[in-house]
């Protein structure tokens, strides 16, 4: 067979190919450009203002961006526990299919249109003591220690979501309870460690924590402060709240104190005193 024949049947092989390839994903033809397939065109990826509120235009921004955030919630509490269930009954193969749905889910990256609709008032006080509440609160972290609260390298996503979730139903019913800033630190815990990049929704729910209770017992300043420092990079920020911990949590952890005082040194470069034990 001559070297022009064997070309030529290479040829016919490899145009077969190409049309059975169009020919299996149904493509009659693929245009060379945008237009020609009616599309708009490519519009540049929108900006991230990581944790900065934008201006409310009006009150239906407002209740839509709440109804976004609801369901949102509750397509990935309702994923985690479909998983669960066929966890539980032993359907792998679905199983499979909603955890896949669910990983899916969390690679979309998820707008913080208005952090604020997402969180109750900063108005609220932790000022009463009420038997419901209570019930809630221990309902909601009793699900924290199933869900692998302080286990290292294990927790169930679908019970820290429901957590959450009794954390905001307790300050929602219950918006004068002493078990608000209670919930709030928590929620931050589980925005913090739990649900991956809710960072800027972490720091809101501890700043509300000292906002219902300045004497919270919960070091929420520092907490809010090394999320600041080290994954939202705002360092201004962190060394306002490093000084806060310093002159308002001393008595609650010793620790927390002295890696203020280290890291305002190491931000400023500059010594900074502690406070005088009494």
């Amino acid at each position: 067979m001559s070297p022009t024949t064997i070309r030529s049947i290479s040829l016919t092989v490899v145009t077969l190919s190409a049309v059975s390839l169009l020919s299996a994903c149904n493509v009659d033809w693929i245009p060379a450009d945008r237009q020609a397939l009616k599309l708009p065109p490519k519009t540049a990826r929108p900006a991230i203002r990581g944790g900065t509120d934008l201006a409310v235009v009006q009150r239906r921004e407002v209740d839509l961006v709440e109804s976004v955030l609801s369901h949102r919630a509750a397509y990935e509490r309702d994923l985690a526990e479909l998983e669960g269930y066929y966890a539980a009954s032993g359907h792998a193969q679905k199983r499979s299919w909603a955890a896949y749905e669910l990983a899916d889910s969390a690679k979309v990256r998820k707008f913080r249109y208005l952090i604020d609709a997402e969180i109750p008032s900063d108005a609220l006080r932790a000022v009463e003591s009420i038997p419901e509440a209570d019930a809630l609160f221990e309902e909601a972290m009793s699900l924290m220690q199933k869900g692998g609260h302080k286990v290292p390298f294990f927790y169930r996503k679908s019970a820290m979501l429901r957590a959450a979730e009794a954390f905001r139903t307790l300050i929602e019913r219950f918006p004068s309870s002493d078990k608000i800033d209670d919930a709030a630190f928590f929620s931050g815990d589980i925005h913090k460690e739990y649900l991956s990049g809710q960072e800027s929704l972490a720091v809101k729910w501890y700043e509300r924590a000292w906002a219902w209770n300045p004497d919270t017992p919960h070091p929420a300043r520092f907490n809010a402060a090394v999320v600041y420092d080290y994954r939202l990079h705002d360092r201004d920020r962190a060394l306002e709240l490093y000084q806060q911990v310093i002159t308002q949590e001393a008595d609650a952890d010793q620790s927390n104190v002295r890696f203020a005082t280290r890291r305002i040194a190491e931000l400023t470069e500059s010594p900074v005193a502690q406070p005088a034990r009494q």
